[in-house]
């Protein structure tokens, strides 16, 4: 990974993602060194990556608007960013349970850049695999070497839906933390798709989103609609990733059974 120290060509908004992304990753694994413990360490992880993008995306591009899980919008805040030619959104620390759970590894840093309508540049960085996943360079998604689909679900909340598309589709569920851990996990051959309706946000999604698709993805809303970025509402709950091969059956289930 690069250093915070050591500064790239940040003039491309791809390399700029990829670098903010990996700065905030290696804070947090020192962070992770200070000796915290629980709701500590997770605030604490949680107030350094987000003052570090902060500092970093204000310093690079300062003409751009920020929206960032843990940067409280007030009216003024949201007013410029609705108004903004250019947006950045970030969740500092994605899986913050994970996190606090040395030596797991399925957290992430997201940062995405919304421009003119739709996702431009993103990436998704697993510090503690010391790997980063970004549009500039999009993972190379190989042949599926399992025997059967595998969605990747998450390991404390998985939506009861989920169960019953499994059977649908002979798959097996694979649990792990970290919206943007699970969308990777499709780009990595790890699993095959990964689906969700319990509620989210646009930081959860966003930066995953933008890789994924730039690594020929599918990804939509669980009823196949676009997945809408920069909105009045951030609430964005529900989201499908997967292989393009598993994407009709997948939005064809959700449309006849729901996801209640």
């Amino acid at each position: 990974m690069s250093s915070e120290n050591t500064v790239p060509d940040l003039s491309d908004d791809h390399a700029l993602a990829a670098w903010l992304a990996e700065a905030a990753g290696e804070r947090l694994l020192k962070v992770r060194t200070e000796g915290l413990e629980g709701r500590e360490l997770k605030d604490a992880g949680d107030r350094a990556a987000h003052e570090l993008l902060m500092q970093l995306i204000a310093e690079h591009r300062p003409d751009d608007a920020v929206l960032s899980e843990e940067g409280p919008e007030d009216t003024g805040d949201k007013v410029d960013r609705l108004s903004a030619d250019r947006v950045w959104i970030v969740d500092p620390l994605d899986g913050t349970r994970e996190f606090s759970e040395p030596p797991r590894d399925d957290w992430a840093v997201h940062v995405a850049l919304w421009q003119g309508g739709d996702l431009v540049a993103g990436a998704v960085a697993q510090p503690a695999l010391g790997e980063t996943f970004h549009t500039g360079a999009p993972p190379v998604v190989p042949p599926s070497t399992a025997p059967r689909p595998r969605i990747a679900v998450s390991r404390s909340r998985p939506p009861a839906f989920v169960q019953a598309l499994a059977e649908e589709l002979d798959a097996e569920l694979v649990p792990m933390g970290s919206a943007g851990v699970k969308v990777m996990s499709v780009a990595r051959d790890l699993t095959d798709a990964y689906v969700h309706a319990g509620g989210q946000y646009e930081w959860d999604s966003a930066a995953p989103v933008a890789v994924a698709r730039a690594a020929g993805l599918f990804t939509s809303r669980v009823d196949g609609s676009p997945l809408v970025y920069n909105q009045d509402d951030v609430y964005l709950p529900d989201l499908i990733v997967c292989r393009p091969e598993l994407a009709e059956r997948i939005v064809a289930f959700v449309k006849q059974h729901g996801t209640d």
